[in-house]
């Protein structure tokens, strides 16, 4: 009886089928760029951060322009009237003077978003009317004595 021949390579158990492991390379590779095109497909599809296209004060009031409708947050004090918008924008101030006396109004840049505060000597009321026009979103805030 002859033993196995080795010098030939041939043996009695087969080598190792290299297959299921390149099987398991190519499902996680294609996992992968499945994962890949979906992040880059969410990024294009998802909108920016909301821009402050244009602040215009008129008599009573504020008229506030945005990309698109921004999530807001608004708070009375006693002799102010503040509101935190979730956008970016430039910072700039005035006054007005009206119904309410000389009210002095203030938008500002801080890490949550812009800050608009309205500040008068009597308590303030102010009223909101909202509305898209022109493909931007308007805030027109006008403001009366309480």
């Amino acid at each position: 009886m002859q033993g196995t021949d080795r010098e030939d390579d041939r043996h009695s158990t087969a080598p190792e089928d290299p297959r299921p492991r390149l099987w398991r390379r190519f499902l996680a590779s294609l996992a992968l760029i499945g994962l890949l095109v979906g992040v880059m497909i969410g990024r294009l599809t998802a909108p920016g951060p909301v821009e402050l296209l244009a602040v215009e004060p008129f008599g009573e009031g504020v008229q506030l322009w945005f990309s698109r409708e921004p999530p807001r947050q608004e708070q009375h004090l006693e002799g102010a009237f503040a509101m935190l918008f979730e956008s970016k924008g430039e910072a700039s101030n005035g006054r007005l003077e009206g119904a309410a006396g000389i009210v002095s109004w203030r938008l500002q840049n801080t890490e949550r978003g812009l800050l608009l505060h309205f500040v008068a000597t009597r308590p303030l009321r102010a009223t909101l009317d909202e509305g898209e026009e022109k493909g931007r979103w308007g805030l027109r805030v006008s403001l009366a004595p309480q």
